[in-house]
């Protein structure tokens, strides 16, 4: 058991303030991007392209950063933001502009709305707000959603609403993923800066993830890791043909899967020490949707029968309901309201985040009212009873 004093240092959010073998590329793409005063005229567009776990997210983000700084040394106005959307686990151009416009309105629902009025939306906003904004589209790769609105209403704007209303401030945008998907999002693009080829990045050798893994779990103990563990994580990234994200992932189940109340589903994040759901949830879930989509019925039923097998009673709808919309919260998942048979609806559970590198704590056992009242001598499995489940007699 390691005892992590920064479990938010080991999300995938988490930026490292200093990008281990990346600086000249970051240097690349905030030269590319000529801030605080282009001399090219807009839109400014630049992309990063690699392989996953290559630093492409980590080289956008960072140059982002880089050009709000120097927006915010050059000038007394408002202070710049960066906008960041990872566009993987998002469905559609219509899910890109929404996450976008719930950045600047944390309230905003899209659904019902049309894509062109939400990023016409996203516009007024921003022109409203009078700063500059850097716009991050991250994670782009071949089969996520459709850019083309999106990177439309960026790079045409005055065009791109209806009534033609002008006044947007400066912006920039940053396009971060694999060469593929880039290629796929920009072909649409009609103007110069579509042609321009993307900032490259190979991927990183085994010294350079020895030393990523390095610096992340020293950040995330408080103290040097033991060497052990940095060569075992780097170890197994190489033999799987992983890159940083894959490292990172491994580290993650090393610090805490083992650990007290700790298992399969966990990602430690900033406000948020833990997701708390239910063992068998998370089974059920994984049974049904093979790692890609399962009925919620489904879930339900199943559910039902695995927590019996535990010894427990099966959780109420509501209740496995609130565990979904936690999931959902923490990424892992998103529901979905599909049309059904006779002209009806059907809900459905989409996984997003593979199952089995999810890390999860079970709830507090006193929270269940009821919870292991079955039949008069029914107790318990020794998976749930070491799942911190203690049995409680009827009576």
């Amino acid at each position: 058991m390691f005892p992590v004093t920064n479990p938010e240092v080991l999300s995938n959010d988490w930026l490292a303030p200093i990008p281990i073998s990346r600086e000249r590329e970051v240097q690349e793409v905030v030269r590319r991007l000529d801030a605080p005063s282009p001399v090219a005229p807009p839109p400014w567009i630049v992309a990063v392209a690699g392989t996953p776990g290559s630093g492409t997210s980590t080289v956008a983000r960072r140059a982002a950063r880089e050009v709000v700084e120097r927006l915010r040394r050059s000038s007394d106005g408002p202070p710049p933001r960066v906008l960041h959307v990872r566009t993987s686990a998002l469905k559609g151009a219509h899910g890109v502009a929404t996450a976008l416009l719930r950045l600047l309105d944390d309230g905003f629902d899209g659904r019902g709305f049309p894509v062109a009025e939400i990023l016409a939306g996203v516009l007024r906003r921003l022109r409203r707000e009078e700063r500059p904004f850097v716009v991050v589209l991250d994670d782009i790769a071949v089969g996520g959603p459709d850019l083309g609105p999106v990177l439309k209403a960026l790079s045409d704007p005055d065009r791109f609403l209806p009534e033609g209303e002008h006044g947007l401030p400066q912006w920039w945008t940053v396009l971060a993923g694999t060469s593929e998907g880039l290629a796929g999002s920009l072909r649409g693009l009609r103007h110069e800066g579509g042609s321009v080829p993307p900032v490259e990045l190979a991927p990183y050798p085994s010294d350079i993830l020895e030393a990523i893994v390095r610096d992340r779990a020293q950040r995330a103990l408080g103290r040097p890791p033991p060497g052990a563990l940095v060569t075992r994580v780097v170890a197994r990234t190489v033999e799987e043909g992983g890159g940083s994200r894959r490292a990172v992932d491994l580290l993650r189940r090393e610090l805490f899967v083992g650990r007290a109340g700790f298992g399969p589903g966990f990602i430690p994040r900033e406000g948020d020490a833990a997701i708390r759901i239910e063992p068998w949830v998370v089974d059920a879930i994984g049974k049904v949707s093979q790692g890609r989509t399962a009925r919620l019925g489904e879930v339900r039923r199943l559910e039902a029968e695995l927590a019996r097998r535990q010894g427990v009673e099966p959780l109420p709808t509501t209740t496995l309901w609130r565990r979904i919309v936690r999931l959902e919260r923490a990424g892992y998942v998103r529901r979905e309201i599909r049309t059904g048979g006779a002209g009806g609806t059907r809900s459905v559970v989409r996984v997003l985040t593979p199952i089995d590198e999810w890390v999860t704590t079970p709830p507090a056992p006193q929270t269940r009212r009821g919870f292991g009242r079955l039949a008069e001598g029914v107790g318990p499995s020794p998976a749930a009873r070491g799942a911190g489940w203690p049995y409680v007699p009827a009576g």
